[in-house]
């Protein structure tokens, strides 16, 4: 451990102490981790002069230590990289450091802060500590009088008082009474105050009660002062949530607007909230045409609902308007007149709506103390059935049910046309749910089942429905969830013929368009099936980014004026009922600056059972609420990119900020951070040797575990599977081989089906980057043999083809993969020097994709670290295929998707617009 020349800290309070913490020395093995650590010096009967200094090899949680009476906890942990100077740490701020809380202290006690550094290799830890500061404790009596401190002198805690107050010290057992007498004294006088308040406020309710119905019809300016006091109230509350916390703190900041008005998100202000310099986002309704001010483009007399009055007195309030910009409506979307319109949900009064501007917060309390408040809320629904569905149990019903418990409500569920002869034939497992301001929007059901598609598929062709939604995979974790119901190519139901014109694959979504015809009818429907695929086997998606962007291609895709929307997954309960309320509530926001989660997942549990099955789902709603109204709707159609990107770029003169500036920093802020336990398999002691950085890990979820056995080396390599703009898991970004992991490195290619490699550093053996091909001939890396073939220089690209195979299994073949080597990003540059060379690039690499494997191998991208560069490339390559297929753009949902995942993908602003300018290129090639 470092030398501190004495135990004193550098700066005192009543709660924290200030102590310096110095890197260590490392004398052999390495530094794995600094903890620092409060022990409370209790009282004990003797002490030897100088008291042996023992370490904490037990973990202790600051709430745990109560339960385990242990006079020690841990308040904070760092990584070894965390601490490679000497650095100031409080000791006692109230915040979490690597799970530990950091405790304030109590000004009554006395205290003792240790600083140690533990050492993991070869399964042998090892830790060593030093003492570097005390706190002595603070009298009772000096809450209110000047301080009377316990400072240690000759290996015993006598009482120092100060110098004209108490220059005697206090014997300990006199200082001990004196204090518990003084502290039930305290006591007796605070029973006293709190029941002597209890009997105002009681007595002050009551007229409170009486005045509130004199008063009902009480002016606006009352109203939103009195709001205005409560959201002050509101947002100055403490909680115990930590992480809750320092996320909420790093959203507390304001955002300049395009406009000339601001809001902080916690809401305080009254006007627009912009959060990313394009997607204004407000608590009220209308998007702001790109390039126009406030002024130029709001109709002057639309109708706004007003953020501060609740829900159900907005059709009393016609006149009032409010200059506001949406946070989830398209960039693309005309300004329209609002009429007002009926309430869709009567808000309870102990469940009111939320406003958009407080949704942060709100989200933020209910996660604390372990989610209690969403556990809370989501037991209060009526679990089971609360409606007849006789029809649904009729004998000639039941196999048309695939689970016995969802079933259809008679009320609500969808009759289909009965056959002649067969008055069972107008059921279907099927319900209408309200849409916002939009009766019978939504059809919900479950997935047909083999006995069911012809039923299905009359039910789309009676209700006129353009849209089918599916939020399921036909089978998952080897069970049947839905049958197939749509054909290859044409197939025929009963009287109805169904005709796959199209198909569009994405990563996380696929798109068919169908013609469909009935015998007898003389008209051929467009109808669009819409399959959500990224929705996982267990629980709920990781990040909402995926749904979110389906949603909305769904509304760009489906016409106002068809009929119902057909949603459905297995049961047409859980994740049916997800989609259903996230779009609600992203209309309600756009329209009414607020959202009201819990009473739609009420109404809609009232039109078809147990609609959103879980608590977990019911989480995921609010976050992806939360997402869309903080990032907004960012996609920009091509033909508008250039003039957009020119807006964005334009300096506001009073804040010295821009549109792009202030995109690239909500980025920032939405972008998650990866805990300790996400990436605990790249954190294991065997592994920490393949990790070129400690701070750029890749997470569990998302490692491509090796497969190729080579003795006993690990199946981890660092590196991280990203998705494409078509395909999952396209690319693998990685860091340059280090020695010792150019045998992974091939291993995983060969083990991917990688059919490219893109290169964009430079070799460098003084930063552990060596020549991981060879130039000629074959070279072996364990069982992997890769064998040169050709190379070509074209301008500021080395193409090298390289013959690969496992010489352990020949039977396996070989495969071909070609190495692009990017000459034109030097290493001191932010970014590429020529946006025509970087574009060559990524043609070159689908060219060779295309031609080679028909476009299914994957790419491994790799820089020094598996950073910025390399998530600059798959960016633009998102970002290029977009424009392709889409004939719009969206980097910053492109970037956000890859950051979900490593969130170190495009980490400069520069590579932000670098990914623009390259999309202008594209545009401007042809």
């Amino acid at each position: 451990m470092p030398a501190y020349d004495q135990e004193t800290s550098l700066n005192q309070t009543d709660s924290t102490v200030t102590v310096l913490l110095k890197p260590a020395q490392s004398r052999g093995a390495p530094v794995s981790a600094y903890q620092v650590v409060v022990e409370e010096e209790r009282p004990r009967r003797a002490r030897g002069a100088a008291e042996i200094l023992r370490c904490y090899p037990v973990p202790i949680h600051f709430q745990n230590a109560t339960v385990l009476n242990s006079q020690y906890y841990f308040t904070a942990q760092f990584p070894a990289a965390g601490i490679h100077s000497p650095q100031p740490f409080t000791v006692g701020d109230n915040k979490t450091y690597n799970g530990y809380w950091n405790a304030p202290l109590l000004p009554q006690k006395s205290y003792s802060i240790y600083y140690q550094a533990v050492s993991t290799a070869n399964g042998e830890t090892k830790i060593d500590c030093v003492r570097v500061a005390t706190k002595a404790a603070i009298l009772v009596t000096q809450l209110t009088t000047p301080y009377i401190r316990m400072a240690p002198a000759a290996g015993d805690h006598q009482l120092t008082g100060a110098a004209t107050h108490k220059p005697n010290a206090v014997e300990p057992e006199k200082q001990t009474d004196h204090t518990v007498k003084i502290a039930g004294v305290i006591a007796g006088i605070l029973l006293f105050v709190i029941i002597f308040l209890g009997v105002v406020l009681l007595m002050k309710k009551r007229k409170l009660a009486k005045k509130r119905k004199e008063t009902l019809n009480s002016t606006r300016q009352e109203m939103t002062v009195m709001v205005n006091s409560m959201d002050k109230s509101y947002t100055e509350q403490g909680t115990n949530c930590d992480e809750a916390l320092s996320f909420m703190d790093t959203h507390n900041h304001t955002l300049n607007a395009r406009s000339e008005c601001t809001l902080t998100l916690n809401g305080r202000s009254e006007c627009t909230l912009t959060v990313n310099g394009r997607a204004a986002s407000s608590p009220s309704s209308f998007t702001l045409p790109k390039g126009n001010t406030l002024a130029s483009s709001l109709p002057t007399n639309s109708y706004y609902p007003d953020p501060f009055v609740p829900t159900a007195i907005l059709d009393e309030s016609q006149n009032m308007g409010s200059d506001t910009s949406s946070l989830v409506q398209s960039h693309t979307h005309s300004l329209r007149k609002r009429e007002p319109v009926d309430v869709p949900y009567q808000t309870g009064q102990l469940h009111p709506a939320i406003r958009v501007a407080d949704l942060l917060q709100h989200i933020t309390q209910m996660k604390c103390a372990e989610g209690y408040g969403f556990k809370e809320e989501y037991e209060s629904f009526f679990e089971g059935q609360s409606a007849p569905w006789d029809s649904a149990k009729k004998d000639e019903n039941r196999m048309k049910n695939r689970y016995g418990n969802i079933i259809a409500y008679d009320h609500s569920r969808v009759r289909l046309q009965a056959l002649e002869g067969e008055q069972s034939s107008d059921y279907i497992n099927a319900n209408y749910v309200d849409g916002y301001h939009r009766p019978n929007h939504y059809i919900a059901t479950q997935g047909p089942m083999q006995e069911t598609v012809i039923d299905f598929w009359k039910m789309v062709w009676q209700e006129n429905t353009a849209a089918i939604v599916m939020v399921t995979n036909l089978v998952e974790v080897g069970r049947v969830k839905c049958c197939k119901y749509w054909p290859d190519d044409s197939e025929i139901y009963r009287d109805i013929k169904v005709t796959l014109i199209e198909t569009e694959l994405l990563s996380e979504y696929v798109i068919r368009t169908f013609a469909v015809e009935k015998r007898g009818a003389h008209e051929i429907r467009e109808i669009r099936q819409f399959h959500f695929t990224g929705w996982p086997d267990h629980g709920v998606p990781y990040h909402a980014s995926g749904l979110l962007g389906f949603i909305r291609r769904v509304k760009s895709k489906t016409l106002t004026n068809a009929g119902p929307m057909v949603v459905h997954c297995s049961a047409g309960a859980g994740r049916t009922g997800c989609f259903i309320v996230i779009d609600i509530m992203l209309d309600m926001a756009e329209r009414e600056g607020v959202v009201d989660i819990y009473n739609c997942v009420r109404e809609l549990r009232s039109r078809r059972v147990n609609m959103v099955q879980t608590e977990e789902q019911y989480v995921f709603i609010h976050d992806a609420i939360l997402e869309a109204c903080l990032c907004g709707d960012t996609t920009i159609p091509a033909s508008q990119l250039r003039s957009v990107y020119y807006d964005m770029n334009r300096l506001d003169p009073q804040t010295n900020s821009s549109p792009i500036k202030e995109e690239f920093r909500t980025l920032n802020m939405v972008t998650p951070t990866l805990r300790v336990e996400d990436c605990s398999i790249a954190l294991l002691p065997r592994n920490h040797e393949k990790n070129r950085c400690m701070d750029v890990l890749p997470p569990d979820r998302c490692l491509p575990f090796l497969i190729t056995i080579d003795g006993e080396s690990s199946n981890y390599i660092n590196a991280a599977l990203m998705d494409s703009y078509k395909q999952p898991s396209a690319f693998i970004v990685t860091q340059h081989p280090l020695p010792n992991t150019v045998k992974d490195f091939w291993r995983l290619v060969l083990d991917y089906h990688c059919t490219s490699i893109v290169m964009l550093n430079d070799v460098d053996p003084a930063q552990l980057c060596p020549q991981y091909w060879p130039e000629n001939g074959v070279h072996r890396h364990g069982p992997i043999q890769v064998e040169f073939v050709s190379a070509d220089l074209e301008e500021d690209i080395i193409s090298r083809i390289f013959r690969i195979y496992n010489a352990a299994r020949p039977q396996d073949g070989y495969r071909m993969v070609q190495q692009f080597q990017f000459l034109g990003w030097p290493m001191y540059r932010d970014t590429p020097m020529s946006k025509r060379s970087f574009l060559k690039l990524i043609r070159q690499v689908d060219k060779w994709q295309e031609e080679y494997d028909g476009g299914e191998g994957r790419t491994v991208v790799h820089c020094l670290n598996g950073g910025g560069r390399s998530g600059t490339f798959c960016a633009i390559s998102i970002v290029c295929e977009m424009l392709q297929h889409q004939h719009s753009v969206d980097v910053f949902h492109a970037v956000k998707t890859l950051r979900n995942n490593k969130p170190n993908m495009v980490d400069l602003l520069d590579q932000y617009k670098f990914c623009y300018e390259v999309a202008l290129e594209y545009l401007n090639s042809g």
